[in-house]
């Protein structure tokens, strides 16, 4: 026999069920406050208004006002609340030119009060429907902030020598996955580093740059060589890329940069199309550009000679930073794109978080608040090497 006052297992599981459900956001406090400015400007028209003119009749209205931030149960009471201050305007001699309470039951404004209470009806029928879409909203919303942490999962900050931070914007702000995508991996031949950008949008884009990882985080384990990933990547995403209908075949291609950072003071990197990466090396900043540049991620056929591997130093306190072309493409009011190479040079002595934090609010000013693409970005820096015991 339970124990009286203990929860059963079915109040229990009802319980977690309810605790996982995503958190609808309350309206905003301008939102809840419009009955109140309704009823507000109402009573700011009735002394401007002819006695012969009922402004009771405007509260018919108030529980569709209602209805946009409250539930049924609110939008309810707010209209009991219109039906007895209609009958308060009726009944006063600045509305109705005189103090009669059987006034009150005149046959206008008793069909003021019927079509005040089928519009309150109707008001409580819209809030279902709005909370309902607004909790789909935010189901929807919790799957894809799943999505991202699985297809974009945390970088360890600490892989050996070397420390990582990420950044990652989306263009929209309802959005919180696209097809930007990072990754890095500690690996026996060092650490590997991936960035890389989907052609296209929605979910082909997140198909797309989920099997990109997926082979990565393999191929950056089983092979020796920087290049020898990129193929192994190339030869993933063309078997995807075979069972999309037939026009994406030919369109749906991933630029993208891979970077090994060995225990040797070097970078090793393979650049398939992509921006080339920034190095920020004793307070200046260059962009290493591909001296054999290879083809997007899908293309690989137009190249007969694998992938080519450059190798630029990479010393303790070097910095190396990644990014996607929403960086360099985001625009400010007069159409200039962002020099990103110019507004990283003061910052060349910042940690890497704060170097990303920098590029963040600074993009924002740029754009003026207004991302037209996604953006990611992925700072690596080599820690000084630790003095022997």
């Amino acid at each position: 026999m339970r124990p009286p006052g203990r929860p059963g297992a079915a109040q229990a599981r009802a319980a977690r069920v309810k605790a996982a459900q995503p958190r609808v956001p309350a309206p905003p406090l301008w939102l809840r406050l419009l009955p109140l400015a309704y009823v507000a400007g109402v009573l700011a028209i009735e002394p401007l208004t002819p006695v012969d003119w009922p402004v009771s009749f405007l509260l018919t209205g108030l529980p569709l006002v209602a209805a946009f931030a409250y539930g049924p149960a609110g939008v309810a009471v707010i209209t009991v609340f219109a039906v007895v201050f209609e009958g308060v305007l009726a009944g006063t001699p600045c509305c109705a030119g005189r103090m009669v309470v059987g006034y009150l039951w005149d046959r206008h404004y008793v069909a003021n009060y019927v079509c005040t209470g089928l519009v309150g009806i109707l008001g409580a029928i819209l809030a279902v429907h709005r909370m309902r879409r607004e909790r789909t909203l935010a189901t929807v919303r919790s799957v894809a902030e799943t999505a991202q942490r699985v297809l974009l999962r945390p970088v360890p900050r600490r892989l050996g020598q070397v420390f990582v931070e990420t950044l990652y914007l989306s263009a929209a702000a309802e959005a919180r996955i696209g097809g930007d995508l990072y990754e890095a991996v500690p690996t026996a031949y060092g650490v590997r580093l991936l960035i890389g950008d989907v052609r296209g949008k929605g979910l082909l884009a997140v198909e797309t740059a989920a099997t990109i990882l997926g082979a990565f985080r393999e191929a950056a384990h089983d092979e020796p060589d920087l290049a020898g990933v990129a193929c192994r990547v190339e030869r993933s995403m063309s078997r995807h890329a075979a069972q999309l209908p037939g026009s994406e075949l030919a369109e749906r291609f991933v630029t993208a940069v891979f970077a090994e950072i060995p225990e040797e003071p070097v970078v090793r990197i393979v650049n398939c199309g992509h921006p080339p990466p920034l190095l920020v090396h004793e307070g200046r900043v260059t962009e290493l550009h591909a001296t054999d540049p290879s083809p997007p991620i899908n293309l690989g056929v137009l190249i007969g000679n694998g992938y080519h591997v450059d190798v630029e130093p990479f010393r303790p306190g070097d910095q190396l930073l990644l990014y996607t072309d929403g960086v360099t493409e985001t625009r400010d009011a007069e159409g200039a794109f962002y020099p990103l190479a110019e507004r990283v040079a003061p910052w060349a002595g910042l940690p890497p978080r704060a170097l990303l934090d920098r590029l963040h609010e600074d993009l924002l000013v740029h754009s003026g608040g207004h991302l037209d693409d996604d953006i990611a970005a992925l700072a690596a820096y080599r820690l000084p090497s630790e003095p022997a015991a």
